[in-house]
């Protein structure tokens, strides 16, 4: 199966036909996600690996409300498409975005993502080049390599980098579309171990800034977005999960509160070796009356802001007062 992606311009593109979406749900409809010109109403982002089957992948990308979906360009069988290939299980309405997982050099990754342009018709794709297989870990200087190249032949670029403020200017320089700086390896869960970098990052750039790998959690999402980034990309959280579905709608929602977070701008941390109290220390005995709802407080009950030792006794407050709220 071929599916034709076609730039929307302005309108906002909603998640998979019948679900209505964490961030609609949340009036985030009027703060989309911009990708080279395109909106997009989620700020989630999923992928399709490691899933236990296509139907239960396909169950879990409806639940999570997401309009763009990555797949690696080498678990697609073409010869297979429309015979149960995993294309075929991605939801109506998704956006593809294919990317060039395995890669290990530009050359590589650039003929990938060809092939992927030829499957899908989108220009779309998520860079990758990871040469090292323990880590996984981006290689900088092919990543800016393939970027060029692939910025050249009209590739919409979206890579996958380490969290590097120098790398992801030059990335942008480049012309991709948007900088997706990892949170910690791929597929590890280890959350956001990069924070400072990333931060770093949010701070400086033009283009939206995507949190990509190592995001173990809820929590971990809305971290992210906490500090400023514009979107995440969720898969192995999600696919190896005990419930792959309710963990989707989690990460949904952990996305929209870390967004709502960020916009409503966040209070500034206090000391960690002082405390602030939200309600007043002193005075709040003294404004107690007797209105006849709540008794008065006898006299010589409060001595120097403090209860004297026994001075509250039996019927020294009349029984309207009681409690410690």
């Amino acid at each position: 199966m071929t599916q034709q992606i076609t730039p929307t311009g302005p309108a906002i593109k909603a998640g998979p036909a019948g679900t209505a979406g964490a961030a609609a749900a949340a009036g985030l409809g009027e703060d989309p996600l911009q990708i080279a010109g395109t909106a997009y109403a989620s700020r989630l982002l999923v992928g399709t690996g490691k899933f236990a089957s296509h139907e239960l992948m396909r169950a879990s990308l409806v639940a999570s409300g997401a309009d763009i979906v990555t797949i690696a360009l080498r678990r697609v069988d073409l010869s297979r498409a429309g015979e149960g290939d995993v294309l075929d299980f991605v939801p109506a309405g998704m956006t593809l975005l294919p990317n060039t997982s395995g890669a290990v050099d530009a050359a590589e990754a650039l003929r990938l993502a060809r092939l992927g342009r030829a499957a899908t018709g989108t220009a779309l794709v998520k860079l990758e080049v990871t040469p090292d297989p323990r880590t996984l870990a981006p290689d900088p200087i092919e990543t800016l390599r393939a970027a060029e190249l692939m910025v050249a032949d009209g590739f919409t670029v979206l890579p996958y980098c380490s969290a590097d403020p120098v790398l992801a200017r030059r990335l942008e320089e480049a012309g991709c579309a948007t900088v997706m700086p990892l949170g910690s390896w791929i597929g590890s869960n280890r959350g956001l171990r990069t924070r400072d970098a990333i931060e770093a990052i949010v701070e400086t750039a033009g283009v939206p800034v995507v949190v990509d790998a190592g995001l173990g959690a809820p929590s971990d999402a809305a971290e992210a977005m906490e500090i400023g980034a514009d979107a995440v990309l969720v898969n192995t959280a999600i696919a190896i999960s005990a419930d792959p579905v309710t963990m989707a709608r989690a990460f949904a929602l952990a996305t929209t509160a870390g967004r709502l977070g960020y916009l409503a701008g966040r209070a500034r941390p206090g000391s960690a070796t002082v405390a602030a109290a939200s309600s007043p220390l002193t005075g709040f005995l003294g404004s107690l009356t007797d209105d006849g709802a709540g008794g008065t407080v006898g006299s010589g009950a409060v001595s120097s802001g403090a209860v004297s030792s026994g001075a509250v006794g039996s019927g020294t407050v009349s029984s309207g007062v009681g409690g410690g709220a």
